[in-house]
């Protein structure tokens, strides 16, 4: 088991240094070892010499990581005052108290009604637009790093897109008019990271491709379901077939979604957490969580946290008119024998203070 574990990272790709990392260790070892430390312990390391701070923040540090797949879940945040927009990580590490950092925005006009998703230890926001104007740039934020790059650019130019990940490669569909036959034949989209490389998807005769905005997207048991204002599409990434949403989903999903053991969390319009079962197309109210969380009506946002249903929403601000608070609540959901879903409150708390007059965009859950 340890033979399979054990990454097999040469001395040679670790960083060069004049002295061993670790005395009497070979490089590859020690780099080994240095990767096991949890990584809010990383900016501890950084102190202890300048190959270590190399280490650190090197490719290799991060590649034997995954390796030996000890990397974790973190909770990103995206929000948003007037036009501007703001990004922050939540450091949680176990048995410890959670601290929130700010990262650095997109060094441009960060764009309107874009698609933001992860991929690995990387954030995309796909399209978009500026000043009014659809855009096919791709901007790639770098966590390890904490560094923004431009990506390739899609072949067509999208505002408020459907964006999925799926093995590897990033789905975007819709978002753009097809008034022409370019848009149209790229109405659908996809990108493999490993060749860079943005590719046409062909589309069924039998879908309409006339929805330009998508507000809602969601991957269920290999089907990509894209939203629109009314109705939408399902495209099974296996078989490439297309389809139409089940009305009942259509009619129930509201605001953002997470799916958590094939089961779409959202919350309905009186503000209670439910979840919907795709093969037996049929929403149910998550059971439990009443008396700890508060009714969601608005801006509020869920993700998928390490297997459990992360929900962050914007609190009364302690009393303080000019402030609001920025509250999360990690939730165990689980299916019930009687074919219910309930869910244990794992915590509730504030973890971010900000100005009143700031939404929140988006969060998501980041692995490195």
């Amino acid at each position: 088991m340890a033979d399979q574990t054990r990454a097999t990272i040469s001395a040679a790709s670790a960083p060069s240094c004049a002295a061993p990392l670790i005395p009497n260790l070979p490089d590859d070892i020690s780099l080994q070892i240095l990767a096991r430390v949890p990584r809010f312990r990383h900016p501890f390391l950084s102190l202890v010499s300048k190959s270590w701070r190399s280490t650190v923040n090197s490719p290799e540090l991060f590649r034997t990581r995954s390796l030996l797949r000890i990397s974790h879940f973190s909770l990103y945040l995206n929000l948003r005052h007037d036009s501007s927009f703001y990004w922050y990580a939540e450091q949680n590490p176990q048995n410890s108290k959670s601290t929130v950092v700010s990262l650095p925005s997109i060094p441009h006009h960060h764009p309107v009604g874009s698609s933001i998703l992860t991929l690995g230890p990387k954030i995309y926001v796909i399209g978009g637009s500026i000043n009014d104007i659809p855009s096919s740039n791709v901007w790639i934020y770098d966590c390890r790093f904490q560094k923004w790059g431009i990506g390739p650019k899609m072949k067509v130019a999208r505002e408020f897109p459907a964006a999925a990940e799926w093995n590897g490669k990033i789905y975007v569909l819709g978002g753009c008019n097809v008034d022409n036959w370019t848009r149209s034949i790229n109405w659908a989209e996809v990108f493999d990271p490993k060749t860079g490389v943005w590719a046409p998807i062909p589309s069924a005769d039998s879908i309409e491709l006339r929805h330009k905005w998508m507000h809602a997207s969601a991957i269920i048991k290999g089907r990509f379901y894209a939203m629109a204002d009314r109705g939408g599409v399902v495209y099974n990434l296996d078989s490439g077939e297309w389809g139409n949403v089940p009305k009942r989903l259509d009619m129930g999903w509201r605001g953002r979604a997470a799916v958590v053991e094939d089961v779409l969390y959202c919350y309905d319009y009186l503000g209670k957490i439910r979840g919907y079962d795709v093969e037996e197309d049929k929403w149910r109210d998550l059971r439990g969580v009443e008396k700890g969380l508060p009714k969601f009506l608005c801006s509020s946002t869920m993700v998928n946290l390490s297997g459990r249903l992360c929900v962050v929403w914007e609190g009364k601000g302690n009393g303080n008119r000019k402030e609001v608070d920025v509250m999360c609540a990690e939730i165990e959901v689980k299916k019930d024998s009687d074919g219910g879903l309930s869910g244990s409150i794992l915590r509730v708390g504030v973890i971010l203070v900000v100005p009143k007059g700031v939404s929140i965009s988006q969060c998501l859950a980041v692995e490195f």
